[in-house]
């Protein structure tokens, strides 16, 4: 499976919560894939929700966003974004611009909490680079956070 997501923006998303650790290629690449795997779960929902709606095009309230961010504000592009959200929903839905930078702003704040977590599990191992080994980890034990 192709990564739709850049690694330079998910790159930029982990230092800014690595308060001065080294982030590894790998652990950039490990959170773009699931971030790419989670936008598309929320697109299915959405999709979803949509269709409960009898709509064709998903909305940011699909995603549960009442109040949609500012574009410029986010780390992640919304082109890719979007591309994700498409992944695993049939061709006929469209998904409305407003759509696309709710689900960004969703997916920014996951890969924030998840690039936390793996800062600290970095720091836990004694190390100064945040690897993929920490993206890993985190979501196997996210179940404890």
């Amino acid at each position: 499976m192709s990564v739709e997501l850049p690694f330079a923006p998910v790159d930029a998303v982990i230092r800014r919560n690595a308060d001065g650790l080294r982030v590894s290629a790998d652990a950039a690449e490990e959170l773009a894939r699931r971030i790419q795997d989670h936008g598309a779960s929320l697109a299915v929902t959405a999709a979803t929700e949509a269709t409960t709606d009898g709509r064709k095009t998903l909305m940011p309230a699909d995603f549960g966003i009442e109040q949609v961010p500012e574009k410029d504000g986010l780390e992640l592009p919304v082109a890719p974004v979007d591309r994700i959200a498409r992944l695993d929903i049939d061709d006929d839905y469209r998904v409305a611009m407003d759509a696309r930078v709710a689900l960004a702003s969703l997916l920014e704040t996951y890969a924030d909490d998840t690039a936390a977590a793996a800062a600290t599990l970095a720091r836990h191992a004694d190390r100064r680079t945040i690897k993929a080994a920490d993206v890993e980890t985190y979501f196997e034990l996210a179940q404890y956070y």
